[in-house]
């Protein structure tokens, strides 16, 4: 019952986000400067700034990406895309963490919406990229 309240939940979502926000060319990910693709990661965590981060990610990533960065989750499986496994320490060591930003912030494609800035600025999607590469230590 709950997952098919949740399914039901995000597909509302979705039919109700409109489709330039879902291509990524919302204002917010427009007017969002992309970052270098080799940029490194300026902020330093913090306990508060992880847990800000974990808060972020279970609210607006984990219902595609799983609580622990898996991917495999039934949202997934109904949207027909492989979501890659953040518990693998292969899939994000060849992924600088200016590309993370971008794809955080800007979006990836129809099904991967933006994290607007209005909602995270910058040094909680840079701590969210932190948060995303310890999901591989655990």
């Amino acid at each position: 019952m709950l997952k098919s309240f949740l399914l039901l939940s995000a597909a509302i979502l979705v039919a109700l986000t409109p489709t330039h926000a879902l291509a990524g060319g919302s204002q917010d990910a427009a007017a969002a400067p992309q970052v270098a693709q080799n940029a490194t990661n300026p902020v330093k965590p913090t306990a508060e700034s992880q847990a800000k981060a974990k808060s972020i990610y279970q609210i607006d990533c984990a219902m595609c990406h799983g609580d622990n960065g898996d991917g495999k989750t039934d949202m997934a499986k109904s949207m027909g895309v492989v979501i890659p496994d953040f518990t693998d320490p292969k899939v994000l060591s060849g992924v600088p963490d200016g590309d993370l930003f971008n794809i955080i912030r800007n979006g990836k494609g129809e099904k991967m919406p933006p994290e607007a800035s209005g909602r995270a600025g910058d040094t909680v999607v840079w701590n969210l990229i932190i948060y995303l590469r310890g999901m591989s230590k655990h």
